[in-house]
């Protein structure tokens, strides 16, 4: 049974629904949390198949005004700043602590992997009260990538000193699975609200509602 799991952070262990009214009050609708994230996807999907690399705060602040711009409201440097604290201020989805707790007391090696910069990342799970869950924390900008680049995988495993194959990687992202997968990393996708996997893309070994049932199911030996 594989033992080593990484865990995708922002949606997959976070709920940014914290951050709805932020967006309720600088847009009047706290839907544009949704588009917001979704246009700092595609702003460090961008940066991954350019080859380029820009800090994951600065695309976060970047995506918010681009959306700002989209539905012509005016943000400034505060606006930028109180989004910035609110991302480090995330709390944990309900289901997260008993779960990883119920994957360390069966013997699994937990990894936390993000694309935001390893301090803020650091920040977050201590915010969360998560930090002792994980054995190793990690971020993309350690290497200048953001998932779902091969490379940011690859990085674990090397400093884990073991084959991606080895790894199981868990996240409510399609395009984290398709990555991982693609790295060679065996996956789990966390069906969070409005999260879905693509049916003609790549598809994960276990699919849980929550990350306490995919826990179950790995602790079950579903892999």
């Amino acid at each position: 049974m594989l033992k080593h799991i990484i865990f995708d952070v922002n949606e997959t262990l976070l709920d940014l629904a914290a951050l709805d009214a932020f967006f309720a009050g600088l847009f009047g609708d706290s839907r544009l949390r949704t588009e917001w994230f979704l246009t700092l996807q595609e702003c460090w999907m961008t940066n991954t198949i350019t080859g380029q690399y820009q800090a994951f705060g600065d695309l976060a602040q970047g995506a918010l005004r681009m959306v700002a711009a989209r539905h012509q409201v005016e943000v400034g440097n505060d606006q930028c700043q109180a989004l910035a604290a609110g991302i480090k201020s995330l709390p944990a989805h309900k289901d997260v602590h008993q779960a990883l707790q119920l994957l360390k007391d069966n013997g699994f090696v937990l990894i936390a992997l993000s694309n935001g910069a390893l301090e803020a990342l650091q920040q977050q799970l201590e915010f969360a009260g998560l930090t002792d869950c994980f054995e190793h924390i990690m971020a993309g900008s350690e290497i200048s990538q953001f998932k779902p680049a091969a490379a940011t995988y690859q990085m674990v495993a090397q400093r884990l000193g073991i084959a991606t194959d080895q790894m199981i990687m868990v996240a409510a992202h399609a395009w984290d699975i398709a990555g991982a997968a693609q790295a060679g990393c065996r996956t789990a996708f966390v069906e969070r609200p409005g999260k879905v996997l693509n049916p003609i893309g790549t598809q994960p070994d276990v699919i849980g509602k929550d990350v306490q049932d995919v826990a179950m199911k790995l602790c079950a030996g579903k892999l």
